[in-house]
């Protein structure tokens, strides 16, 4: 299948874009964003459907998204999500904009009791089309420029039957007579808002290996996991970026003679933190008291 889409990175196509989306009444929204290797999910793309057309619009192109929120806070503008929740969310925390009247596909299969609540058995649950995605295109690094063909295509694709959906749930709601419990539970997905993630101050204790640790060797990866939360944290990054829980493990397994800051041996470490060194010998260095 085939849409056309419009790829928008110039205020005046953004301009352009939203009077045609805000002339139709019903949009469907979809968002990508990388929620692997960063602290705080970056957000990627944004794309909408108007029915006839996808808008592809790029919140990495340093646009001014203005005209989005005029679009999202219409009351009388149906936007309909699948799983809206970490989209509104993210949007909400880069952009401060309202979301009114939003129709949430999952929420609503949910409420008519379907176990399987993916987009992909959804639809074919629903519509009579072919719909498969591909979770490897998903799970792409869509914060690289520029996008690739098939990011492009999953992209274009990902919203475009999302309104006959909508329509076919709706139906069904009506019929069952949960139209209002629907209206309340979507209400509740626009007030939903973006928290940071918190420490878990004894995540350490479910490494592997961690019980098998003496004292001394436990109070390290203590010292290290949290250290590696707040530099994760400082630096926008996921953890698993700065040390992952093998080498964690390892490093709090280190014998250090915290007279010779040389002992550290070299080759259990990498480049992808040697840069932290300084922040890392007193850590590695520390003892429990005998």
């Amino acid at each position: 299948m085939h849409c056309p889409w419009t790829w928008i990175d110039q205020s005046e196509s953004l301009t352009t874009a939203c009077k045609v989306l805000a002339a139709t009444g019903v949009i469907a929204v979809d968002t990508e964003y990388n929620s692997l290797h960063y602290f705080r999910e970056k957000l990627c793309l944004i794309q909408i459907h108007g029915g006839h057309h996808t808008y592809l619009i790029d919140p990495l192109a340093g646009l001014d998204l203005t005209p989005l929120h005029d679009i999202f806070a219409h009351p009388e503008i149906l936007k309909i999500f699948h799983a809206g929740d970490n989209d509104i969310r993210i949007i909400k925390r880069d952009y401060g904009f309202i979301f009114k009247n939003i129709f949430d596909t999952q929420k609503a299969a949910a409420i008519l009791g379907h176990h399987f609540l993916s987009l992909e058995n959804l639809i074919q649950a629903y519509l009579p089309v072919d719909f498969k995605k591909r979770k490897k295109t998903q799970r792409s690094r869509w914060e690289i420029r520029p996008l690739t063909d098939e990011q492009l295509h999953y992209a274009s694709l990902d919203t475009v039957h999302l309104i006959p959906l909508y329509l076919a749930l709706k139906e069904a709601l009506n019929e069952k007579g949960l139209s209002e419990t629907a209206r309340k539970a979507f209400l509740g997905i626009t007030e939903v808002t973006w928290r940071e993630k918190t420490f878990n101050p004894f995540g350490y204790k479910k490494l592997p290996g961690y019980y098998n640790l003496p004292d001394h060797q436990k109070l390290r990866l203590k010292n290290l996991y949290r250290w590696r939360f707040h530099k994760a944290q400082e630096i926008d990054r996921a953890p698993f970026l700065i040390i992952d829980d093998r080498l964690l493990m390892s490093l709090a397994r280190l014998e250090i003679d915290p007279a010779k800051d040389s002992a550290i041996p070299q080759k259990s470490l990498c480049g992808a933190f040697c840069r932290y060194l300084n922040e890392l010998i007193p850590i590695l260095q520390q003892r429990s008291p005998s």
